[in-house]
Parts: C-alpha cells; sequence; structure tokens
C-alpha cells in the first residue's frame, strides 16, 4: 500500500477533526503535571543536583562528567527504540497502553533511586538508574506527544501544547514546594526523615515515583486508545526498522522540510534537554548557590518557564512555531553567553531567569510543528522519528559538556558545549519550511 503525503499538502477537509473537550484536554496535562516529578526533582533541581553530583559521590566535577556520559549513552538507546515504539503503537492501536507500560518503569526506576546511598561506590548506579529513566520517559513521551493530536485541531494544537508544558512547570513548583518544606527544610522532615545517610534525598525518590504514578491516572480514564489502522500489517520488531528506512526515504522525497526540521530540531532540543540537565548542577557548583538558593530559583523558573509555554501557545497558534522556536534560540543564546562570562548569584538570577523564559516556548512550539506535519495515522511513527531525531544527538551536548569541563578545568566551561549545540540547531532550523498555521491550516 502506497503511504500518504504528508498533512501539510492534504486539502483542509482532510485535516478536519473533532477537538477533544475539557476534561480530556486537563487529563492529558496532567501527565506532564506528573512527569515534572522526575525532570524537575530527580533529574534537574534536587536529586541530581543536590545529591548525586555531590562531594560524597567523588566531587561535582568527576559526578557531573560520569552524570553526562549516561546520559549520552541513554541518547542513543532511545535513537533505537523510539520510532519503531510509534510506529508500532500506530499499527496496533495501543497508544494508551504502551503509554502506561513505559511510565510504569519510570516510576519504577525512579523509586528505585532510594537505594542509591551516600559513597562514591553508588555514582555509576545511579547515574545509570537516572538514564534509564530518560530512556523510558522519552518511549512514554512518543505516545503522549502523538496523544495530542486526538485531543486537538491544526488550529489549537499551538495552545494545548502550550497546556501541557505549563502543566508541567506548574507541577514541579508543587513538587519541589513538597519536597523542600516536607523533606529537605526540616531537621527531622516527614515521618521522622533526616539526613542521615542520604536519606532525605533518597526519600525525593520515593515521593517523585508516588507523584508521577498518581498523577498519570487521569489520561487513562479520559482518553481512548488509539484506533489500530487496519491497511497497516503487523510487522516484526526488525521489520520494523525497514519500515522506518522507508519512511525517512518518502520524507525526503515527497516532504523534504519535513525531514529538515526533524534534524534541526535534533539538534537544538538537545541543546535544550542539557539546560535543564546541568543548569542546577552548574548553579551548585559554579554560581555559589545552595540547597535552599536552588530550590527558590527552580520554583521561581517554572513560574516563569510556565508563563513563557502559555504565552507560546497563542503566538504559535498566531505566527506559527518557527517565529516563536527562531527567537526562543536567539535570546538563549544571549542569556548563556552572558553566564559564562559572568559571575555570583545576582548573574545566574536574571540570566538563569531569562533562560527559562525561552525554554518553555521552544519546547512547546517544536512539538506543535511536528504536530502540524504529522500525517493522520502516522502520529505515533512521526512523534517516534521525532524522539529519535531528538535522541539521535543527544549524546551531542552532554559529551561536549563533559568534554568543555574536562579540556579547561572547570564546570562552568561546560556552557560553552550547550551553547555550540544550540548555535547549531538554529542555524540548520532558518532554512526548514514552516508549516501552515491558524486559519492557515
Amino acid at each position: 500500500m502506497t503511504n500518504p503525503p504528508p498533512a501539510a499538502v492534504l486539502p483542509p477537509a482532510a485535516n478536519a477533526k473533532t477537538p477533544g473537550t475539557t476534561w480530556q484536554v486537563v487529563a492529558w496535562s496532567l501527565w506532564d503535571w506528573g512527569g515534572a516529578a522526575f525532570n524537575a526533582v530527580m533529574t534537574t533541581f534536587i536529586f541530581t543536583a543536590l545529591y548525586l553530583t555531590g562531594d560524597d559521590f567523588g566531587g561535582a566535577d568527576k559526578a557531573t562528567a560520569t552524570l553526562a556520559f549516561a546520559l549520552s549513552i541513554s541518547g542513543f538507546a532511545i535513537a533505537l527504540l523510539a520510532p519503531v515504539a510509534g510506529q508500532r503503537s500506530d499499527h496496533s492501536g495501543r497508544r494508551k497502553l504502551w503509554l502506561g507500560i513505559n511510565t510504569l518503569i519510570v516510576v519504577v526506576l525512579t523509586g528505585a533511586c532510594f537505594f542509591v546511598q551516600p559513597h562514591e561506590s553508588y555514582l555509576l548506579f545511579g547515574c545509570l538508574l537516572i538514564a534509564a529513566g530518560h530512556v523510558f520517559f522519552e518511549l512514554a513521551g512518543v505516545n503522549y506527544n502523538a496523544m495530542l493530536l486526538q485531543i486537538s485541531t491544526k488550529k489549537t494544537i499551538g495552545r494545548i501544547s502550550g497546556y501541557g508544558w505549563a502543566a508541567g512547570y506548574l507541577g514541579g513548583i508543587v513538587a519541589l514546594l513538597v519536597v523542600y518544606y516536607g523533606l529537605i527544610k526540616p531537621e527531622v522532615g516527614l515521618f521522622g526523615i533526616t539526613s542521615a545517610d542520604g536519606m532525605t534525598y533518597r526519600a525525593v525518590a520515593v515521593f517523585s515515583a508516588l507523584w508521577m504514578l498518581i498523577f498519570s491516572i487521569p489520561v487513562f480514564l479520559a482518553i481512548p486508545e488509539s484506533k489500530p489502522d487496519p491497511n497497516m500489517p503487523h510487522v516484526g520488531f526488525f521489520q520494523s526498522y525497514r519500515e522506518l528506512f522507508r519512511t525517512v526515504v518518502r520524507l525526503g522525497r515527497t516532504a523534504p522540510h519535513t525531514l529538515y526540521f526533524l534534524i534541526s530540531s535534533a539538534i537544538f532540543r538537545d541543546g535544550l534537554a542539557a539546560i535543564f540537565t546541568f543548569g542546577a548542577v552548574l548553579a551548585v557548583g559554579s554560581f555559589g548557590f545552595k540547597t535552599g538558593d536552588v530550590l527558590i530559583f527552580a520554583i521561581a523558573g517554572n513560574v516563569v518557564a510556565a508563563a513563557g509555554a502559555l504565552s507560546a501557545g497563542f503566538l504559535d497558534d498566531k505566527f506559527g512555531p518557527k517565529a516563536v522556536i527562531v527567537t526562543s534560540l536567539i535570546g538563549m543564546l544571549i542569556s548563556g553567553t552572558a553566564l559564562l562570562f559572568l559571575d555570583g548569584k545576582n548573574a545566574f538570577w536574571v540570566f538563569g531567569l531569562i533562560l527559562c523564559l525561552f525554554v518553555g516556548p521552544a519546547q512547546s512550539s517544536a512539538r506543535t510543528f511536528m504536530g502540524r506535519l504529522a500525517p493522520e495515522g502516522q502520529e505515533g511513527e512521526m512523534f517516534g522519528l521525532y524522539a529519535t531525531t531528538g535522541r539521535a544527538v543527544s549524546f551531542l551536548a552532554p559529551q561536549l559538556f563533559g568534554l568543555s569541563i574536562v579540556i579547561f578545568g572547570a564546570q562552568r566551561w561546560g556552557i560553552i558545549g550547550i551553547l555550540v549545540v544550540l548555535l547549531l540547531g538554529l542555524l540548520l532550523l532558518l532554512p526548514v519550511k514552516a508549516p501552515p498555521h491558524g486559519a492557515a491550516a
């Protein structure tokens, strides 16, 4: 059977669909709210920044470099698995099932971080748990992102995507407040937990697992399972890669700008991921932040990022995702460069918050850019490609970050690696043709 042409060249009637209900949009967004426990609490502001990359694990420089290399390995695994996962969920009509399975695995891996004791011998174990969590979180995200097209239209996809990202940031705020006031700030936290033997941060892992589990439930209740495509034959695991190769060839022939976007977004999204992965690590190791400082900044940063994501949703529907992404990348390059040469907490507060303001819009509009290009019935496959290309070079920013530290001998020089990746992604995006948006869709 001949594959359908890209959605961007279908007549408007072919893209007509019924928008999701308010409850479906809210339930879908709550998965992002719950996922903040893994993204904000575990991998950005608390577990890795204040615990896993600390002195107990061999010092900030060694621990940070080890984490960076572990994440680069996880990126390779995502690149291999994501496109096949999306393709097979489209064919089988089991998008919600695979979202549930992968989410549950992330919950288990997050909870297992409880067993990471404060000793250098546990550094690799902790880094591998976080890295594996990233793999299955991305695989869950393939199906989650594809669900966006079940509850939105071409005219509303920007704002609904923005709602999801904003929910993630706001969920991060609430989770961080609970963690800070319930476990970290008091000498004796909830359930009598103290800092002895790293128990404060190990308990954070258990909390994060439960948070993600609870807030992932609504999406499974509100959104129906996707329907299998009767015209798509069931294929084996290895045959899926042959189908993937045919899809890439077809895109190069019939929709080259879709392929160009996948390549360019692979680069700049790797830079965005590095900002969140290493931002708090840099705040503590290079700008003099203490535990309380990091948490307060995390809350402020999430507020700013949520505001940016919400505004980007409306700007995306009005001006298109490309304009939002280009503006955001330029803003991040300017603020990141300032952080490379300025010292002290005040500098990080000002330019770190500017970074947060632009990261949210770039993330949200990158997702809607792909959503506007995805043909109906191939959403999972296209978002699988989106995840794969996003991770095919995901070793790049962590490797350049870690390599910069090794070469220049100080943690803050890792910023150079992130800036290089963002700049390259911007340059590759500029010639890409923007998809239809708003009324033009």
